[in-house]
């Protein structure tokens, strides 16, 4: 069984927008890493985020950027000192798609893969798969109301 997943969710602003929203580090600090990012999302580049829920910066590799269509990027799996067989610390694989809609909405997928099947794989897996359907969910409430929805959740 590989341990990966996909989620999506429609945004209503046109596709320019969408993907501005993802790769420009103050508007994603405006309703998904609410302890920062420190710089755009552009192919080779290194990012850090922060995220109140789980204090600390995280290194986010960004693979390729096809602008208005895809993002990939790589970033540590979490749970990789499971005591549970895994050798060390490892990367898992997350693609974001964007897809403009005949209604001019934008339609956008989060899938992640590259979990170690083993029970801290499946746990960590879990938790990313809830935590980027949040991030849907959360860009849409910031992109089509100026709402954060998680200020004040976590602290």
């Amino acid at each position: 069984m590989e341990l990966k997943f996909e989620v999506s969710g429609r945004i209503n602003h046109p596709i320019e927008e969408v993907f501005e929203a993802v790769v420009n580090p103050d508007q994603l600090s405006g309703y998904f890493t609410t302890g920062g990012a420190s710089g755009r999302i552009e192919t080779g580049a290194i990012v850090q985020w922060s995220f109140h829920d789980f204090p600390g910066m995280f290194p986010v590799t960004i693979v390729e950027v096809e602008k208005n269509r895809r993002i990939i990027l790589q970033w540590e799996a979490s749970g990789t000192d499971d005591g549970d067989g895994g050798e060390g610390p490892y990367n898992t694989i997350v693609t974001m798609r964007f897809e403009p809609l005949e209604d001019g909405r934008t339609l956008v997928s989060i899938a992640e893969e590259g979990w170690r099947k083993t029970a801290a794989g499946l746990k960590a897996s879990y938790s990313n798969c809830s935590g980027w359907a949040e991030m849907l969910c959360a860009m849409k409430a910031y992109a089509e109301h100026g709402i954060n929805l998680r200020e004040g959740m976590y602290k």
